[in-house]
């Protein structure tokens, strides 16, 4: 039997931290769920910065992060929303904003260096409200990936068992993960929306005959409900929410247990 396991990477590969800043109030929120902010309100983002974040770290402090984006071209991509919103609008959004510096940008980036040791990677994002056209929230997320990442990855290959990565993350960020895991870059899909993760897992059901989805998160759901076998991992929560935990074929505590999950099957 051909199978195939997707993970998500953020909280299911990788132990992350996130920090947001209110840009109105100048209001540092740790430990912050994106997915949480963007659901706020209907026409919410999360925009992903297509940038190496150490390069955020020299630019002057009062610059407006969209003077910023439109100065040196930066790509963003919309990586999460809670109704449709396209690129073209967040980019018009992103324009609009007068209040967003690159200092709270710089912040953000600081409190996670200071509270995450040894970070694997750090991605800096922008959460838009469409209808105030503005950035309420500028956001940054440091990760380390877990120790038993690259065993369990080797050891579902040793198997047989094709492994995929379906993320939120841009490829700059996915990339030395997948490089770390050992899996293809063919086989790493970038800023992956909760329907585009769908669609990847309905594609491969038709290459595969059983797909198994692991994630974390809220924006797995659709990609649980499409999969023949979902896995929600709590092992950086240690909490199950009760959404998710219906959604769930499976809840573990640690990726080890998806080894034996697989060979079940």
């Amino acid at each position: 039997m051909k199978i195939a396991v997707v993970f998500d990477s953020a909280g299911t590969l990788l132990r992350m931290y996130r920090v947001a800043k209110n840009v109105n109030t100048g209001a540092i929120l740790d430990e912050v769920v994106s997915t949480e902010l963007v659901g706020k309100k209907p026409y919410c983002a999360l925009l992903v910065m297509q940038i190496d974040s150490n390069r955020l770290e020299k630019c002057p402090p009062d610059m407006l992060v969209s003077d910023f984006i439109y100065k040196y071209n930066i790509g963003i991509d919309v990586g999460c929303s809670r109704a449709q919103v396209d690129s073209n609008t967040a980019i018009s959004v992103v324009k609009s904003d007068t209040k967003a510096t690159m200092s709270d940008l710089q912040d953000v980036m600081a409190a996670v260096k200071q509270r995450c040791k040894n970070i694997f990677y750090m991605g800096v994002g922008l959460i838009i409200d469409v209808e105030t056209r503005s950035i309420p929230y500028v956001i940054c997320t440091g990760g380390k990936i877990y120790s038993s990442s690259y065993s369990v990855i080797q050891n579902l290959t040793d198997q047989g068992i094709a492994v995929y990565i379906a993320s939120g993350d841009s490829m700059r960020n996915l990339q030395p993960l997948a490089k770390n895991v050992c899996v293809p870059l063919e086989c790493v899909y970038e800023i992956s929306t909760p329907k585009k993760k769908e669609g990847i897992v309905k594609r491969l059901k038709e290459q595969y005959d059983k797909v198994v989805m692991v994630g974390d998160g809220i924006n797995d759901i659709l990609a649980f409900r499409a999969a023949d076998l979902s896995v929600l991992s709590i092992q950086q929560t240690g909490e199950c929410p009760p959404l998710l935990c219906e959604e769930a074929d499976i809840v573990i505590n640690d990726i080890k247990e998806i080894i034996g999950i697989v060979e079940k099957m």
